[in-house]
């Protein structure tokens, strides 16, 4: 058995491992390795000790990869940085939660079947995983298979199985590593002792089986990707995307609103004369409100209609009544001026366009002066653009696979996410959040274009590839092709399948293994 300080500091590893598995400080390949020390740390753990463990592991992973939201809070909320810290805080031990119950639960089920039932570990942490990205309105950043989003041949997986389907791939092969591990590994076997002339097998089998998986996964994403089938007959569009580096102490401020939207347009008609043939600008760009500010209003408008082209803005909302309601959109603006549609962002940013109970946490008040209270959108509204159809996901809403899956389900033949990355700084935050957003050209076949306020904006390809990007804090136009495409892949036709038989299974394997432990 292993010694309680031998157990955290192996606990410790995992969690540090996790968060160097992310940008920009880490690599993917910590990944492949991350959660081995900790499971390996749950060998003869009591229940409780394997919470406390799973806990270790998670508070210094979401610390390592959730740093930012402290300043977010701090600089740009009103918060004093106590405060600030404290919330940050709180939000990370709930998120360090899941992987707690992840070492619980695996412990669980290995107290009852022994070391073999730690093939089960994988069906596990995508059970918590999906359970982070729903529960009290979800917070799936940073899941373990976002960190292979640059790893392309590994990342075609997500097309069938969705980002859940990459992460249990990458948790497969650390707890199948922590199996061959000798030593406190065999302690999982204290109640259920395996025979003698078995248990070399028992013990490097499922490794072999994994990294073959890993094998056949790589071959099969590599030849995917280079074939780039989806892309062949799909109609090509000239996209331009404005990023107007607009500093977020200046986005609201009176004296710089004139300027700010001349430089929007001056960029859109570089863009335009580059061949763009759709314009995009990122969430919030219009230093007024689209539909109260008729006079600026009708400059987009006009432009649109003089130069033929779409363009795609991000801009408040009012809908009048008792009260009033405030929500975060996007226009389509029609290449004949006319407006095509609107979306209202569905998912909004808990401390950052509302304050959950507001009752109990009135003491985060002042982030919501600073940015409003919105109210969501209940419609995953589709907005038509010359006979084609487009989806925009607002900001960190593309983090949620499923809500970017309800647009294609709904007939989007081009993704685009608009985003204002300013609050984030010089962090790890904006490189996390593309590549967040590539993985969903990949679960679901299509072209993605983001247009981020500071950057990153880009182009992603539906295997994942970047085919254009821009610097972060840096003024951009970015003029690239994009396709509409119809075909859709496994995923986009079943969803997180893949993550709910876990969740079940998950379940029946605790339930099960309570009863037969007792």
């Amino acid at each position: 058995m292993l010694t309680s300080r031998a157990d955290v500091t192996l606990a410790t590893l995992s969690g540090v491992l996790l968060a160097l598995s992310f940008p920009k400080f880490g690599h993917p390949a910590f990944a492949w390795v991350a959660l081995t020390p900790l499971v390996v740390a749950l060998s003869g753990a009591t229940l409780r000790r394997a919470f406390l463990l799973g806990l270790t592991s998670g508070i210094i992973y979401f610390t390592g990869t959730l740093y930012w939201i402290t300043r977010v809070m701090a600089v740009y909320g009103g918060l004093q940085t106590w405060v600030a810290v404290l919330i940050n805080a709180a939000l990370i031990a709930y998120l360090a939660l899941f992987p707690a119950l992840f070492a619980l639960c695996t412990r669980q089920i290995t107290m009852r079947y022994g070391q073999a039932a730690l093939t089960a570990a994988p069906v596990v942490w995508v059970a918590s995983e999906l359970g982070r990205t729903y529960l009290f309105s979800g917070f799936p950043w940073v899941l373990l298979g976002y960190s292979q989003a640059t790893v392309l041949p590994i990342a075609q997986l997500a097309s069938v199985f969705g980002v859940f389907g990459v992460s249990m791939l990458v948790a497969a092969v650390s707890t199948t590593f922590a199996m061959a591990v000798g030593g406190p590994a065999e302690v999982l076997l204290s109640r259920a002792p395996r025979p003698a002339k078995t248990g070399r097998y028992v013990r490097y089998a499922p490794a072999a089986v994994a990294m073959a998986v890993v094998l056949v996964v790589a071959v099969w994403g590599g030849r995917r990707a280079a074939a780039s089938e989806l892309i062949r007959n799909g109609e090509p569009l000239r996209v331009g995307i404005i990023q107007g580096n607009v500093d977020q102490a200046e986005k609201w401020d009176v004296s710089r609103a004139s300027s700010i939207f001349q430089d929007h347009v001056r960029m859109t008609r570089q863009a335009i004369g580059e061949g763009a043939e759709v314009v995009i600008w990122p969430e919030s760009s219009t230093p007024f409100l689209f539909e109260e500010d008729l006079p600026d209003a009708s400059k987009i408008r006009t432009l649109a209609e003089q130069a033929h082209v779409g363009i795609l803005l991000g801009s408040d909302q009012i809908e009048r009544g008792r009260p009033d309601k405030f929500y975060n959109s996007a226009f389509l603006v029609r290449s004949d001026g006319t407006t095509a549609g609107v979306y209202r962002k569905m998912h909004l940013v808990p401390f950052g366009e509302y304050v959950p109970l507001q009752r109990l946490l009135f003491f985060a008040a002042p982030l919501t002066e600073q940015v409003g209270t919105f109210s969501p959108g209940i419609t995953a509204t589709i907005l038509p653009l010359d006979g084609h159809k487009v989806s925009v996901a607002i900001c960190y809403e593309v983090i949620y696979p499923e809500l970017v899956r309800q647009f294609v389900e709904g007939g989007s033949e081009l993704l685009t996410t608009i985003t204002n990355d300013a609050w984030f700084g010089d962090t790890s935050a904006p490189v996390q959040h593309f590549q967040q957003a590539s993985m969903r050209a990949i679960e679901n076949g299509r072209y993605l274009v983001r247009a981020a306020n500071t950057g990153i904006s880009g182009i992603v390809d539906p295997y994942g590839r970047v085919v254009e990007h821009t610097a972060v804090f840096q003024p951009a136009v970015l003029v690239g092709e994009a396709r509409y495409l119809r075909e859709s892949t496994f995923y986009a036709r079943h969803g997180d399948i893949l993550a709910y038989a876990s969740a079940v299974a998950t379940a029946v394997f605790v339930v099960v293994a309570r009863r037969r432990v007792k």
